[in-house]
């Protein structure tokens, strides 16, 4: 567009004698016209709004096989989705897990399939945590088939595996928070007041099967750790208000993600 701008210039006469000596009319005053083109502006360059992170999805596959005294045909959870290093850890871990399964020594040939529950899973903002349950049979069969437990539990922040000594500050001080809770909870499960007492001493071996949620830590009982094969799986839940003083710096705002 097109600005008119109207510039006036006057000029103004003078005398170099004491008398003034009539001037000439001034001339007419003149009009000038200047046209001024504006400063055009370049318009903002679009700019492109980022990707949404692509979010997990938790999934499962189905693992099937046989070895020298090992017939199995398990679904394991398996993510998709994310951050490609999580999901890659993740995945490997729980057929890891399941891979120990597969070569434990029951002292006898069995048969692996999928538990009669599914395990617990939760996919936080910042942690991914699963239970695995396997049924297993003796071969030929025995009265009764058992459930083994795996849990995983990553931290997508450092795509690594958070352990029980990863979560606490002195591991020998939140197995024993753990074991005390414990006691206070079985109670009110199917355990009873009765529960098994051995079933939660304070050694990784009672409490290293546990996942993350965002109300606490998820320990998870084999059976006859805690009762009477009869009473099934226990699950409890310690909340992290009981756990706080004992986690590591910073685990909690991580596992109850």
């Amino acid at each position: 567009m097109t600005v008119a701008l109207a510039v006036t210039v006057v000029l103004a006469g003078c005398s170099t004698s004491g008398t003034a000596t009539p001037e000439p009319a001034p001339p007419a005053t003149a009009a000038t016209t200047v046209s001024v083109e504006p400063t055009a502006t370049a318009a903002p360059e679009p700019t492109e709004e980022p990707d949404a992170a692509e979010p997990y999805v938790l999934g499962s596959t189905r693992v099937a096989g046989s070895t020298g005294n090992a017939t199995y045909d398990v679904a394991i959870p398996q993510l998709s989705g994310g951050d490609s290093a999580v999901t890659a850890e993740f995945n490997e871990s729980m057929r890891a897990a399941l891979q120990d399964q597969i070569d434990g020594d029951y002292g006898n040939d069995f048969a692996l399939s999928d538990g009669y529950s599914t395990g617990t899973t939760h996919v936080g903002s910042r942690v991914i945590s699963a239970e695995q349950i396997t049924g297993w049979i003796a071969v030929p069969p025995g009265a009764h088939g058992n459930s083994l437990i795996a849990t995983v539990t990553i931290g997508t922040d450092t795509a690594q595996p958070i352990s029980l000594d990863d979560a606490f500050t002195d591991l020998d001080a939140g197995l024993a928070r753990l074991s005390d809770q414990a006691a206070r909870i079985l109670p009110t499960t199917r355990a009873g007041e009765s529960f098994e007492r051995s079933g939660i001493e304070p050694t990784v071996a009672n409490f290293g099967n546990w996942t993350a949620s965002p109300e606490g830590m998820n320990i998870h009982f084999g059976d006859y750790q805690v009762g009477a094969y009869g009473i099934g799986l226990v699950t409890i839940t310690v909340p992290w208000a009981d756990l706080s003083d004992v986690l590591a710096p910073g685990m909690q705002d991580v596992l109850s993600s």
